[in-house]
């Protein structure tokens, strides 16, 4: 664990900067909840948390549940089926997902770089898909398979979970990068509004630091600051008269309120002023 430690030492700035949300169960959606979970401290550099989607009661229609660009890499299977079990990768758009009457979906939410980094997985033929978590990394699917079902209560879910990981934490091999970490840190830092070539010098050439973003994150540094950029404006909740009278989007680096409201939209699915309910 010694390797681990050193590595998590040295990335731990990113949970301090980034907080991916995923914002679309709204009040409306009274049947349905979503909650979150911490993992194990050692876990946490690596996993950003755990996540439960699930029903109240039977719906009276499917539930449309939509995933927000993030710039994560999940885990997710539903407690009465974990024979299947999902991995999705990177997404610079969002997704929709039908989902029956009735589930209770459990997730593993990866801060960027970390899944790659823990499976030695190129996080870029995962990128804007999901797939088969038995054809990527067939021993975790066993193991939730063996492991985990409906019968189990949200602490013991964690633990479980959390016994997985910490094995695979014991048994990784880091990639402790200064030059791929150095960059991401000042992306966040800077909330996303960066200029690529100027402000992410790190020592290499831009044609290597897109090969080191596009193995350990999934896409280039320019489209994973676009969704940080995102994200940090899903945080702060802006209402709709700020984001018209006091040119929000200026400061959020965006050229104009059209260009704005078109990433907002191809991220999250609607405008900023049906997402933001004012």
């Amino acid at each position: 664990m010694r390797v681990a430690k050193t590595f998590s030492d040295a990335v731990s700035p990113l949970r301090n900067l980034y907080h991916p949300v995923q914002p679309t169960i709204t009040e409306k959606d009274n049947d349905v909840v979503y909650q979150e979970f911490l993992p194990a401290q050692q876990l946490q550099p690596f996993v950003y948390c755990y996540w439960e989607l699930r029903t109240i009661k039977k719906l009276e229609v499917p539930f449309q549940y939509r995933v927000v660009a993030d710039g994560c890499i999940d885990i997710y299977f539903d407690l009465h089926n974990p024979i299947e079990s999902y991995v999705m990768g990177f997404c610079k758009n969002y997704t929709e997902f039908p989902l029956e009457h009735q589930f209770h979906y459990v997730g593993i939410r990866f801060l960027p770089t970390m899944f790659p980094q823990l499976f030695k997985v190129d996080a870029s033929i995962l990128s804007n898909r999901y797939q088969y978590l038995r054809d990527v990394i067939p021993a975790p699917a066993q193991f939730i398979q063996e492991n985990i079902n409906s019968k189990l209560t949200s602490t013991k879910m964690v633990s479980t979970i959390d016994s997985l990981l910490l094995k695979v934490l014991a048994a990784s091999d880091f990639n402790n990068d200064p030059r791929l970490y150095g960059a991401i840190q000042n992306i966040l830092s800077r909330f996303g509004v960066v200029n690529i070539e100027t402000d992410l010098d790190t020592g290499i050439s831009a044609r290597q630091l897109r090969r080191l973003f596009e193995y350990y994150v999934g896409d280039s540094a320019k489209t994973f600051a676009k969704v940080v950029r995102f994200q940090n404006i899903l945080r702060a909740k802006p209402s709709t008269q700020s984001l018209q009278h006091n040119k929000l989007f200026y400061d959020a680096g965006y050229y104009d309120q059209a260009h704005f409201i078109k990433e907002f939209k191809n991220f999250y699915g609607v405008t900023p002023s049906k997402a933001f309910g004012r």
